[in-house]
């Protein structure tokens, strides 16, 4: 596998050529539409394979798995054409292997709104080790909210993902109550009732474990926190479920501010059995543009979390989206989210050229549209890589994506090729 990235005069049938590759396989893997114009400085995948097989009568998906000694999955990642559906047709040609071989192994997350289209999930649950729908939530008695998860669990049950369940303290309003979090945290009836709606619902819908996203805790509440999360644990492992939690990014221990007074990196690792570290939104919507998870910044949150967490436990945040601003900037005004290949498309239909930013490693572009001004950062294949470089070279178990609303083709290509996603079974 390489990265190409376009120049001036390339199309798909001369990049194509150049790499002695399908047409199709080009546009496949990158998510590209037939009528789409390339952008200069669009990054592609190019992806060569090195053992194929043609489809006979009668034959299944897993009937030629079993007969190359492949797990069902892998089939899947190497074919994103079959959209994680074991449907074929004699005459049709699978892709075995590739010229690529895994570095090393993480666990995949991600998560997913229960209104996702279900295509494009029954695509992506293949690549993914555990599968997280967002989020059930809780009044302040403690009784849950519940989340219309059932498509989701069927996918992840037909995919081979394990499904885990997300618990915040998202109120309707749709920002997180730290008041909500001191109830549960603070008032003995309302845990227990919380604790026990939790235990009970982790059973009904067959979930592998739970995971705790409560943002904005007050320094107040910091030691019930911990609390809450090591009685969680003992109930979890009781019924053999597992905790996982959801932290800030942190740079040192005493990092300054409501949404770090809580998150503890040692206590709440020794807690945990993993852990997400939210290494995004340097980049927000009303904050001024620049790349929503520049490398450097990402770099010194994991730095230190290596060091008071194992870092078999942690889990590395990617964003799969990114923003479009329009400037002149003012923090006032809300920059409107975009996918990575919504961006890439943008970039082709108003002639921008992408460019590459060394040190977040990440693109962008500008553009005007109607004489206003606009500036996009986003992920591509390039910023991909190095977010998992950066794992593998510290040594963690695992990344996460927030979230799996939008299309990324080439991310999960990289992904598949690059690194051994851990089985389900092999998790916590």
């Amino acid at each position: 596998m390489l990265i190409h990235v376009v120049k001036p005069g390339d199309t798909v049938y001369s990049i194509a050529l150049e790499y002695g590759i399908p047409m199709s396989q080009l546009i496949l893997d990158n998510g590209l539409e037939t009528s789409s114009r390339l952008a200069v400085g669009q990054a592609l995948v190019v992806q060569f394979p090195t053992q194929t097989h043609t489809v006979q009568p009668r034959e299944t998906l897993a009937s030629i798995a079993a007969a190359y000694q492949l797990p069902l999955r892998q089939l899947y990642r190497n074919n994103p054409i079959l959209g994680g559906i074991p449907e074929l047709y004699p005459g049709q040609t699978l892709v075995l292997a590739y010229d690529s071989t895994p570095e090393a192994t993480l666990s995949v997350n991600g998560y997913a709104y229960p209104f996702i289209d279900p295509a494009l999930l029954q695509s992506t649950v293949p690549y993914l080790t555990y599968l997280t729908p967002f989020t059930y939530g809780f009044t302040p008695d403690g009784t849950l909210v519940e989340l219309d998860d059932e498509a989701l669990l069927a996918a992840a049950r037909q995919g081979g993902a394990a499904p885990l369940m997300h618990l915040s303290t998202l109120t309707e309003e749709g920002g997180f109550s730290n008041e909500l979090a001191h109830l549960a945290l603070t008032q003995p009836a309302v845990q227990d009732t919380l604790v026990d709606n939790l235990e009970a619902m982790l059973v009904q819908k067959g979930y592998r474990g739970l995971d705790v996203d409560f943002e904005y805790v007050e320094e107040r509440d910091k030691e019930a926190f911990f609390h809450f999360l090591g009685r969680a644990r003992e109930r979890l492992h009781q019924d053999g479920f597992f905790l996982h939690v959801d932290l800030a990014p942190k740079t040192h221990a005493q990092q300054p501010g409501l949404l770090y007074a809580a998150h503890d990196y040692s206590v709440i690792g020794a807690i945990a059995d993993s852990v997400l570290l939210m290494t995004y939104e340097w980049g927000y919507a009303y904050g001024p543009p620049m790349a929503v998870a520049p490398l450097p910044q990402v770099e010194e949150v994991l730095q230190y979390g290596v060091t008071e967490i194992a870092p078999g436990k942690i889990q590395l945040g990617i964003p799969n989206y990114g923003y479009d601003w329009t400037l002149s900037y003012e923090p006032s005004r809300r920059a409107a989210t975009i996918g990575n290949q919504e961006a890439v498309r943008l970039a082709g239909q108003v002639g921008a050229e992408i460019q590459f930013d060394t040190v977040s490693q990440a693109p962008y572009f500008r553009y005007t549209r109607e004489g206003i001004a606009h500036q996009v950062w986003f992920e591509d294949a390039r910023s991909i890589q190095a977010k998992l470089q950066l794992a593998l070279q510290y040594g963690i178990g695992g990344v996460a994506y927030w979230n799996l609303l939008r299309p990324f083709s080439q991310n999960w290509a990289l992904l598949s090729q690059k690194i051994r996603i851990l089985n389900r079974r092999e998790g916590p």
